[in-house]
């Protein structure tokens, strides 16, 4: 089932959300709708808060792109109460952007390299370092669980420069191909 998609402006995108246990109702088909929702919307990464929940789930598929990361073919994966635990002294700068925040892209600074534990769709728990393109899938919807979105990481400047264009989500204008629950 596809899910509708929480726009800019829709309090639950800065809410932080709670833990999940193996309990958790329907947890294997939330998984699966979210994974269809996020690949119908032409994405590689999508929380909980992005569809309503305030839970610490993420989904990240980044099989599309193998062309250009190889390393990528076959990665589907599930992120269940993940944390970043620390993040290397390196970062780097690289364009953004977020189903949550539709036609807007904007370059953002985040570290290259983190250590992050989490638990996958089986309650596995994992413990690892990740860093590249994978890091900053990873920062990047794990900030949804606390809170937070991608122009909250921009420089004063830049944030002026999108305030219009965030004005204008919030008022619903803007334009989309997928299915979304915007402020109206």
């Amino acid at each position: 089932m596809i899910l509708p998609i929480y726009t800019f402006g829709q309090s639950m995108l800065r809410k932080q959300a709670e833990d999940i246990t193996p309990d958790y109702p329907n947890l294997k088909e939330l998984i699966e709708n979210m994974f269809d929702t996020m690949v119908r919307a032409d994405g590689i990464g999508l929380a909980g808060p992005q569809v309503g929940l305030s839970i610490r789930l993420v989904v990240i598929d980044l099989d599309g792109l193998k062309n250009d990361y190889p390393e990528f073919e076959g990665y589907r994966r599930v992120f269940i109460n993940p944390r970043i635990l620390e993040t290397g002294d390196e970062t780097s700068v690289m364009e953004e952007g977020c189903l949550s925040l539709p036609g807007l892209h904007e370059p953002v600074r985040r570290p290259t390299k983190i250590h992050v534990t989490y638990m996958d769709e089986n309650f596995q728990t994992h413990d690892c370092w990740v860093e590249g393109f994978e890091a900053r899938v990873m920062q990047h919807e794990f900030d949804h669980l606390e809170g937070k979105m991608f122009v909250d990481r921009l420089s004063a400047l830049r944030k002026q420069m999108v305030k219009g264009k965030l004005n204008d989500m919030l008022k619903g204008r803007f334009s989309c191909s997928y299915k979304v629950k915007a402020i109206r």
